[in-house]
This record gives C-alpha cells, sequence and structure tokens, in this order.
C-alpha cells in the first residue's frame, strides 16, 4: 500500500523524523505554515495537496490540527474519505494530556515549538507587523502572562532563540522538553490502521 502523510509546514521535519524512526515508507508532503495566519485557506491548500498525492498513493493521511478552520477542514475531510491526526493544533499534540492544565492554571499562556522558535521573526515579528509597528505589541500581547516553549529537541539555539522571542513579548519563558508528545503516539495508531508498519 502506497501511503502520503501531508503534513503541515510546522510539524513537516517531526513527520519525517518519526518516518525516518519507524522506517515507514510513506512519501511526505508539506503545506505552506504561513497558512495559519489565514486559516480559512487551510481545506482547500490540504485539499489540492490531497488530491496531488492521490495520483500516486493509494492511501493519505494528513498531519495536521484544526489550526483555527472552525471545523472546515474535518468537514471537508469527512468528504474525500482521509483522516487526520486527532487534535485541534500542534501545541495540544506535543503537550498531550498536560496541555489543558497548563491553559487552566495559565489563560494567559503564549506556546511556541521548535518551529516557531525557528521562525519567529518571520511569522510573528514580521507576520504581526511588529518590526514596523513595535507599538502594536501591547495590543497583540497585553493579556499574555508568559511563554511556554514545548521543546522538541533539546538545543541550545533553540533555547537561545525561545529566550530571545520570549524577551520580545516582555515576557518570561518557562521550557517543557515535551519530544514528539501525543503527535508520535496519534500518528502511529493512523499508520498502524492502515497496515503500513
Amino acid at each position: 500500500m502506497s501511503v502520503a502523510l501531508i503534513a503541515c509546514g510546522a510539524l513537516a521535519r517531526e513527520v519525517l523524523a518519526l518516518r525516518d524512526k519507524y522506517d515507514w515508507d510513506v512519501e511526505v508532503f508539506g503545506v505552506a505554515a504561513l497558512l495559519h495566519n489565514e486559516p480559512n485557506r487551510i481545506p482547500a491548500a490540504v485539499l489540492g495537496t490531497i488530491r496531488d498525492a492521490r495520483k500516486s498513493h493509494s492511501h493519505v493521511i494528513v498531519v495536521y490540527g484544526d489550526c483555527g478552520t472552525g471545523g472546515m477542514l474535518d468537514r471537508m475531510l469527512a468528504d474525500e474519505g482521509v483522516e487526520r491526526v486527532p487534535g485541534p493544533h500542534c501545541y495540544e499534540m506535543y503537550a498531550g494530556s498536560n496541555f489543558e492544565s497548563m491553559t487552566d492554571a495559565e489563560p494567559g499562556t503564549f506556546f511556541l515549538t521548535d518551529y516557531l522558535v525557528e521562525s519567529f521573526d518571520h511569522l510573528v515579528l514580521e507576520g504581526l507587523g511588529l518590526d514596523r509597528h513595535p507599538e502594536l505589541r501591547e495590543d497583540y500581547f497585553g493579556n499574555y502572562t508568559r511563554v511556554v516553549y514545548l521543546a522538541q529537541r533539546a538545543d541550545e539555539h533553540l533555547q537561545y532563540r525561545a529566550r530571545w522571542a520570549a524577551s520580545e513579548l516582555g515576557l518570561p519563558l518557562e521550557i517543557r522538553a515535551v519530544g514528539y508528545g501525543a503527535l508520535e503516539t496519534r500518528l502511529c495508531r493512523l499508520m498502524e490502521s492502515v497496515d503500513c508498519v
């Protein structure tokens, strides 16, 4: 069975690492992570990638959260008969059962992942216009109380970047080493269900 994994660009590195770890015979297709700034465009982009992948693969799995689509992604996937890794977004996937307790304890938490740490200047500072209008920082982040970096890898450079990102937001930083968390267990479960492990 030929399997395609369609991954959010923010999860692509981790999906490739899991593919190699488990020696899955799959092809990974990426969808641009910048679509998170316009989540209404995510379903159409994923659909186009599904249709491309189906030209050469008999089974497709989507590795994406809902990511602000308000259920539009899941409705499209149901129409296409395609499964996705469950979860509202990658923060919950990485943190797993700890995510709810973290947000309950401190609702004003801004989360970072390896991908977001590496792309913070482009996705957050430039994406939100803070590089041009730093006065907007309080409007965007005034209700946040901390930054939690959900680290997939133990990497000193990423920790340095996370500290820099938190300082750019004027918030204290907490680093939690979570690895691939529930992303790994959920994706493994889907891979077992298509009998290609």
